[in-house]
């Protein structure tokens, strides 16, 4: 929308000002051109003695086709309009305002037309998120149901193997429930930071055990997203320096980190290696961490939409032995804790697999 209101800020056009299109000019423009339009008419009254009744009919009629041109222009883009506007509220969000005029009512039209791609937009993740949500929920409530049919038809026994099945479905529901609520705090901004200084080398190499815990305990078995269950991924840390501090919300930059060992453990060949890095950044206890495979890759054109909601990415076959594919919420979650911070997440350079880049800000400096 190149002809749009914001489209228009970035010229230099004025805004709000008065345009040479404006419609003061316009209504000023037809003052003028009525008071020119009597003012001839009476002059040429009284060179031809001409009766002023007929002077005035004539003046009046003038002014009126005069008025009545300039009213449809001023009317006929409200009413195109309050019929876009009509549409938009029964839910037909295709419609669009032609931007063609420089006045007011331009930019109303483009102001509409903005309006109407967000709210197009918003429906469609919507629609997205419903079907996107249905379909993460069926697989682990289908088979938590097929456990209990089979205990409940006597097909199978209520061992503690069989319970054990279906207590890890539910335990799969759960974890994509958490997600799902991670995802409306998310929207709504009620998490806050507990900020706090802490060792960067014990910390993470708490999480790469955490990781690898759940992974032996859940081997074999599907999982949601944030928990992988392959153990042919070795991970490795690298802490530089080994007495490294950060300032940030452990519990949050535990959610960054796990979900990106989570991410890069799906995408990794069998036998693949996970790197987890952290330096010290250019500000006093910022910190940058990056987390490195050596899976296909994401292509460039793909960088700006890995960390969109249930995006899963591309790459055919992208998930290894025992990995089901998650939920496409893990870096969503992770840019949203990185954002709560003030810090940059993105996808790097590599000349091998995908390299995520993470810079926190650290503690704010104090001004002496």
């Amino acid at each position: 929308m190149s002809d749009g209101p914001a489209a228009r800020r970035g010229t230099g056009e004025p805004w709000g000002g008065v345009r040479p299109f404006s419609i003061k000019t316009k209504l000023g423009a037809l003052v003028v051109i009525a008071v020119l339009i009597t003012t001839g008419l009476s002059m040429i009254a009284v060179r031809t003695q001409t009766e002023l009744r007929f002077i005035t009919v004539f003046s009046m009629i003038a002014t009126l086709l005069i008025t009545q041109f300039v009213a449809h222009s001023l009317t006929a883009p409200l009413d195109e309009m309050n019929t876009v506007a009509r549409s938009i509220s029964q839910g037909d969000y295709t419609r669009r305002v032609s931007e063609s005029r420089r006045d007011e009512l331009g930019d109303l039209a483009g102001t509409i037309n903005l309006m109407a791609d967000e709210l197009e937009a918003q429906d469609q993740q919507r629609k997205e998120l419903v079907a996107n949500v249905s379909h993460e929920l069926r697989t682990p409530i289908a088979g938590l149901r097929a456990v209990l049919e089979n205990v409940v038809d006597g097909i199978a026994e209520a061992d503690p193997e069989t319970m054990r099945t279906a207590l890890k479905q539910t335990e799969r529901l759960g974890r994509l429930v958490e997600t799902l609520l991670d995802l409306s705090r998310l929207d709504n901004g009620v998490v806050p930071l507990r900020m706090r200084r802490f060792e960067v080398w014990p910390y993470l190499s708490g999480v790469l055990k955490e990781a690898n815990m759940v992974a032996s305990a859940r081997a074999g078995m599907t999982s949601g997203s944030g928990s992988h269950t392959r153990t042919d991924v070795h991970l490795h840390l690298d802490v530089s320096p080994p007495e490294l501090t950060a300032h940030a919300d452990p519990e949050r930059i535990h959610q960054v980190v796990a979900n990106l060992i989570d991410n890069a453990i799906k995408h990794s060949p069998p036998h693949g290696r996970v790197t987890v890095k952290a330096r010290r950044g250019p500000h006093p206890e910022s910190l940058e961490l990056e987390v490195l495979d050596e899976g296909p890759g994401i292509p460039r054109s793909d960088w700006h939409r890995v960390f969109e909601r249930f995006n899963r990415g591309a790459v055919s076959r992208p998930h290894g032995p025992g990995s089901d594919g998650g939920t496409g919420l893990g870096l969503a979650i992770a840019r949203w804790a990185v954002d709560l911070h003030g810090g940059r997440i993105g996808v790097a350079e590599s000349d091998r697999g995908c390299r995520i880049l993470v810079t926190l800000p650290g503690q704010p400096s104090v001004p002496s």
